[in-house]
């Protein structure tokens, strides 16, 4: 439980690499990249999984790279979103249970969950299953109008806010996030993406 939001404190933050087309027809993979960081101040540690484009993976990869890791004192996971490679959607309770830690979804635009739907009806057999996932996400919160939105599980979300102000240094996305995103993307295409 966080009784406090120190400056400091403990995130590792998770993106995926970028994958291509051919990757969702032929069962490709992507890269995890979770960084870990003291607030928004200094970078302890790296950890990666590969995870299946469209896959059931991405939450066990999550929960695998943190359990086996050396970094015991985490206090929080940070996403990007409940959607990783494609359609590879994190189950946020079981992340949440499975680790022990909080967790806070960030988002910079509002999803379009109709349309999600309608994809996952139209191009994926278990739709039903993954749709019921994406509603079992607790409700978006909007942290800076029409900017950011956040999601929590574990923690009340004025905890969620002050987590990710903590976190952020430049621009409205976490450094945990930013540098994963950025690491994630150079090492699937060799160059670093824009935010």
């Amino acid at each position: 439980m966080i009784r406090k939001v120190k400056r400091e404190i403990r995130v590792i933050g998770f993106d995926d690499g970028t994958f291509s087309f051919s990757d969702k027809l032929g069962g490709g993979r992507t890269l995890l990249v979770g960084v870990v960081m003291k607030g928004a101040l200094e970078v302890v540690g790296v950890l990666s999984r590969w995870i299946s484009v469209d896959g059931w993976d991405a939450t066990e990869a999550m929960v695998d790279a943190i359990l086996n890791s050396r970094f015991k004192d985490l206090r929080v996971i940070m996403l990007k979103g409940v959607t990783y490679a494609g359609f590879n959607i994190v189950d946020l309770g079981r992340l949440h249970r499975e680790t022990g830690l909080p967790v806070v979804v960030v988002v910079r635009k509002r999803p379009n969950l109709r349309a999600m739907e309608e994809a996952l009806r139209k191009h994926f057999p278990d739709s039903e299953r993954r749709i019921k996932l994406l509603r079992s996400a607790p409700p978006l919160s909007e942290l800076i109008p029409g900017k950011l939105y956040i999601q929590s599980v574990g923690v009340d979300l004025e905890t969620a806010a002050e987590i990710v102000r903590v976190t952020t240094a430049n621009g409205l996305i976490p450094e945990p996030l930013r540098l994963a995103h950025i690491i994630a993307s150079a090492v699937m295409t060799g160059e670093s993406k824009r935010e």
